[in-house]
């Protein structure tokens, strides 16, 4: 015989398998945020089964007893307020529709978030960076060696180029790719679609991997995704971090960087260069100006730092 705790169990896994088809359906966010929801949704139900707390309805206390509990496992600020955003997501649609009678958590606000600026990869270091597989590319012995060097010298320079994220590039069609124009179509969170310029160099590189090296990675059975795999198939997003953490190593620069890293070097960079706001905002794909405007307290610093060094005086 099912007791009502476990009913009530089952009826809230049911609710959160509803609500994550109407956020990856429905709304159109992408599989990394979804995962992201899911997985921050399962470490609140598996909380309140242990604490004996009715998950869909615990009541603000309850709630709070839960941030409490992030707080006190030595969770990051960053972690409890995604979380507690997951939780307004869920509640929100679930209070929308009738699934649930109150939202406990509209109201709540989480920790302050400690500010930390993003990590910015230097000239020397990026230059570094996109020589490996440029130059691994002129020594290699294999045409398929060869194709996998172009390939993720394409990738690198491509990221650098216009800001892109590692799915929007794991993702990234043979029909999104104008080399002539140079420019290429993304596809960004919720499927918003972005055009953005491409500089000559990786529009280059991109041309040559696509003419001289992906024939040689694709099969019969090869979709139309520009960056193929050895086997053929799309080069997903864990191949191209893994892919990202050898080259700096090859690169002689550690493990002090990830590929998103990339995305902040680029809007860094544009600004600096004298890109307005408003443009680098569309070429990243950031739904809210507030979003980019961290840039802004970045750039100042590098070009102090530059004058510095630069200055015979400085």
């Amino acid at each position: 015989m099912t007791s009502a705790s476990d009913a009530a169990d089952a009826r809230a896994s049911a609710l959160l398998d509803a609500f994550l088809a109407h956020i990856t359906y429905e709304r159109n966010l992408s599989a990394n945020t979804a995962k992201a929801y899911a997985e921050d949704m399962g470490d609140y139900l598996r909380w309140a089964y242990r604490e004996g707390i009715d998950p869909l309805a615990p009541g603000r206390r309850g709630v709070r007893l839960y941030l409490a509990y992030l707080d006190q496992a030595g969770y990051a600020r960053r972690t409890s307020n995604r979380r507690l955003s997951a939780l307004k997501g869920f509640f929100g649609w679930a209070t929308a529709n009738g699934s649930v009678e109150a939202d406990p958590v509209s109201a709540l606000h989480g920790p302050k978030s400690e500010k930390h600026l993003p990590r910015v990869i230097s000239g020397d270091e990026m230059r570094a960076l996109l020589a490996v597989h440029a130059k691994a590319a002129q020594a290699a012995t294999t045409d398929v060696q060869r194709a996998k060097e172009i390939r993720d010298q394409a990738v690198l320079e491509l990221a650098y180029a216009c800001g892109a994220r590692i799915s929007e590039l794991s993702n990234l069609t043979l029909g999104a790719v104008d080399v002539r124009a140079g420019q290429v179509k993304l596809f960004g969170k919720g499927s918003k679609e972005r055009i953005v310029p491409v500089h000559h160099l990786a529009a280059r590189t991109l041309e040559a991997y696509i003419e001289g090296g992906r024939s040689v990675l694709a099969t019969p059975a090869s979709d139309d995704h520009a960056f193929l795999s050895t086997r053929g198939k799309r080069y997903s997003e864990d191949a191209i971090r893994l892919m990202f953490k050898e080259t700096l190593q090859r690169a002689g620069l550690g493990a002090r960087y990830t590929p998103h890293d990339m995305r902040h070097t680029f809007a860094t960079d544009v600004l600096a260069g004298g890109a307005d706001l408003r443009s680098v905002q569309e070429m990243l794909g950031h739904a809210s100006l507030s979003t980019t405007q961290i840039y802004t307290h970045l750039t100042p610093e590098r070009l102090r730092a530059a004058h510095h060094q630069a200055h015979p005086r400085g």
